[in-house]
């Protein structure tokens, strides 16, 4: 659904037939149109030679073929794709991995994918990934996922929708029922949503530019089972929300902040401060301050109350305005550099260069960080032009 979401919305086939023909994997791509209920869509399959599977049949057969997460990585890193296009799919796949593993009590490593771990999977994962890219989305956002209800056949004999893994992958991530007694999000698919959304929220402020639908299986409902992409343009100045979350420490040792710092990011936080203030009874302390999407609050709470002393987390949600940006991946003299571009009135373009991205490219070529940051943001600049 989502690969016939991103076609229908204007990603070419044949640039995305030729990224996936990089991973080296046996397969066809069968590409119609269709109508679910009163709405026209793109219906993708996945077909694998000499397999009796393919994608539009049941994913949940027993008989699907499956491969390891170890395998899967390994095909991922012999692929012939672009850097960011193996990075997001390694992500997709290790959330996967992760999810299952703490659903079966086993190390992620050891995880079988039954259900989405054959070629089709494969697939689907690089394809998203791929054409993401291809179609240069800076920022995605989502709808609350719907999910239905009921059960489902599985390599582990039946189970009741969502799906264990679904869920554990959704953790964190606000949801919604569907009403229908079928399943409406599936472990890939929710892996795909928690690896490439930044924010679960009504629609954004845009300038629509395309609207495209990829289509499930045709199944009785009260909506069609259809998953809808829209493709917009931010204004110079454009608003969304984000929770502010605040704790006083008076105990805290100051040496521990920057792994507070990394659980708080890997949480959801934008954007996280210490600044010294004065407490009760002149004694010196610390505000800690965490800046987040809304969906996230509860998320980082539980973080906070782990990795601090304090016994309360206060929360402020508020309206945030901000210029447009996108991240692009460049090329430079020294290797490929992440570079943040900001959109401002009357076309100012600003860039500045991801310093991890940065630093490991002047490490590598034995030049000045500053030389890798001019290259990578000169390029950048010359191609938002």
């Amino acid at each position: 659904m989502f690969l016939g979401a991103l076609l229908d919305l204007g990603l070419s086939r044949r640039e995305l037939e030729a990224d996936l023909a990089g991973l080296g994997v046996r397969h066809r791509l069968v590409v119609s149109k269709v109508r679910r209920g009163p709405l026209a869509a793109r219906y993708v399959r996945v077909v694998v030679p000499g397999a009796a599977h393919h994608h539009g049949h049941d994913p949940h057969d027993p008989r699907h073929h499956g491969r390891t997460w170890r395998e899967i990585r390994q095909v991922l890193r012999r692929a012939k794709l672009r850097a960011p296009v193996r990075e997001r799919a390694e992500r997709i796949f290790a959330a996967l991995a992760e999810a299952e593993g703490r659903v079966h009590g086993i190390p992620a490593e050891r995880v079988h994918f039954h259900e989405v771990g054959a070629v089709d999977a494969i697939v689907d994962v690089v394809g998203a990934a791929a054409g993401l890219d291809r179609l240069g989305i800076a920022r995605v956002t989502a709808a609350p996922p719907a999910l239905g209800h009921g059960t489902v056949r599985s390599e582990h004999g039946r189970l009741p929708l969502p799906a264990p893994a679904t869920l554990e992958l959704l953790r964190g991530i606000p949801v919604v029922p569907a009403e229908v007694a079928w399943e409406t999000v599936t472990p890939t698919g929710a892996a795909i949503l928690r690896t490439v959304v930044d924010e679960f929220r009504a629609l954004p402020s845009l300038t629509l530019e395309a609207i495209g639908h990829g289509a499930g299986d045709d199944r009785k409902g009260p909506l069609p089972n259809v998953l809808r992409a829209v493709l917009g343009r931010e204004e110079a100045l454009t608003r969304d929300r984000v929770v502010v979350l605040e704790a006083n420490l008076d105990d805290f040792v100051p040496e521990h902040f920057d792994h507070v710092m990394e659980r708080l990011f890997a949480a959801g936080a934008l954007d996280v401060t210490l600044q010294h203030v004065q407490m009760k009874k002149s004694r010196p302390g610390f505000l800690l301050r965490a800046l987040a999407p809304p969906s996230r609050r509860i998320a980082l709470a539980r973080a906070l109350l782990a990795e601090t002393t304090t016994l309360g987390v206060r929360v402020l949600e508020q309206d945030r305005l901000l210029v447009a940006r996108e991240v692009k991946s460049v090329a430079t003299p020294f290797g490929r550099v992440r570079v943040k571009l900001s959109f401002g009135e009357g076309g100012r373009v600003d860039a500045s260069a991801e310093y991890e991205d940065a630093r490991r490219a002047a490490r590598k070529a034995g030049v000045p960080l500053r030389d890798v940051v001019r290259a990578a943001e000169e390029q950048a600049r010359k191609s938002s032009r």
